[in-house]
């Protein structure tokens, strides 16, 4: 293995850390929820509290990346990611707890714009298109980070213990990547001199929108998957998990093979597909709430969210109206308010009328991505290659 591949390898490490401290937190918020008895409007306010932390992140981290590169970054970053989720763990009070969401959210989104300035640098050095793989790393590590959570439930041991395993892991997998971290960093390209708001054109606003139905529903599955199963399926504590499991299993193996069906049929195509796999599988859970039909949902749910960003991102990086780094910002931007406002629409959703009837309105979001991408193809034709 040359340098340049240990260098791949290097990053797809830490793009598995980063999946694997969120997946972790996400497979223990029934635990949370039970602990601190926050109520469906509760969590939903506290869940909130995760995307507030990423939005203030985007400024400070496009800075710190711009000021240190991407190296210094990733390496302080992880460390205090690792350390958040613990602290997590060992939360004694509702206050506490909300800080450190919100905290955790923080690190989570500077590892983000970090580790994808530094993918890109790498990709660059490739000389082909590798940026998805990375992604799929992440989601990866979310399957193997709900699997291990539901492992974790099973043997019963607490948040802080399962979250302390997280750390010892995430520790040796950040000592074994810091040698083949690109010492320079790309932050200047990456951050385009710091943030430019512009007006978006049609290209950049539909596909925006598209990454805002698609990631309202990542959001939902993120932090409502395992709190739907114990609520609605009601099945042995055991199997809680397994919700999220199924979730980012099918996600982590939609990521690997988007591009070759991209290929096939096209990105719209796949686009179109995957949206309506998101409305098929939430109808499902929600019209036949028992366990292995609901387990199936929301693996069609993974399939159907797997391609929406990294196909999104690809498309727009094709625009004729702006350079790729400012498209896919203005499309990030876009789309983060859906998983902004995902959460918690779920949960006051569910204070007044239930569980099943939040997963019934975001499914519509599903059907929203196959329409949008469906109408006025004009908008398309340079970006669909």
């Amino acid at each position: 293995m040359n340098l340049l591949q240990r260098r791949r390898l290097a990053v797809s490490g830490l793009f598995f850390i980063t999946g694997l401290c969120f997946s972790s937190w996400a497979s223990r918020i029934p635990d949370f929820q039970d602990y601190f008895r926050l109520s469906e409007g509760q969590l939903g306010t506290l869940l909130l509290g995760m995307p507030a932390g990423s939005l203030i992140a985007l400024p400070l981290a496009a800075w710190a990346v711009y000021r240190f590169g991407s190296k210094g970054v990733i390496l302080a970053g992880a460390s205090m990611y690792l350390v958040g989720l613990v602290s997590l763990g060992l939360a004694e009070s509702r206050f506490q707890l909300a800080f450190l969401v919100v905290l955790f959210g923080l690190l989570g989104n500077i590892m983000n714009i970090s580790l994808n300035t530094q993918a890109l640098a790498v990709e660059k050095a490739y000389g082909r298109n590798i940026l998805s793989s990375f992604h799929g790393s992440w989601s990866l590590a979310g399957f193997a980070g709900a699997g291990l959570g539901a492992l974790m439930v099973f043997f019963q041991l607490s948040p802080v213990q399962h979250y302390l395993v997280i750390g010892v892991l995430g520790f040796a997998l950040l000592a074994f990547a810091r040698p083949y971290i690109l010492p320079d960093g790309t932050g200047k390209s990456a951050t385009e001199g710091g943030f430019v708001f512009k007006k978006p054109d049609s290209l950049i606003f539909r596909i925006g929108l598209v990454g805002f139905c698609g990631m309202m529903c990542e959001g939902c599955m993120f932090d409502w998957s395992g709190v739907y199963i114990a609520k609605v399926v009601n099945p042995h504590p055991s199997l809680v998990a397994f919700g999220f499991f199924a979730f980012m299993g099918a996600m982590a193996s939609g990521r690997f093979l988007a591009d070759r069906f991209a290929n096939k049929i096209g990105k719209i195509g796949v686009l179109r597909a995957s949206g309506i796999l998101i409305f098929a599988g939430l109808c499902l859970a929600v019209l036949f709430p028992n366990l292995s039909l609901t387990l199936l949902g929301f693996a069609l749910v993974g399939l159907g969210t797997a391609a929406v960003v990294p196909l999104s991102y690809s498309i727009v990086g094709r625009s004729t109206t702006y350079p790729p780094g400012i498209a896919i910002a203005m499309v990030s931007t876009i789309s983060f308010f859906g998983f902004l406002l995902g959460p918690p629409i779920i949960g006051f959703i569910a204070e007044l009328l239930n569980l099943q009837s939040s997963f019934a309105i975001i499914s519509l979001m599903g059907l929203s991505i196959a329409v949008l991408v469906s109408i006025r193809q004009e908008v398309f034709v340079t970006a669909n290659e």
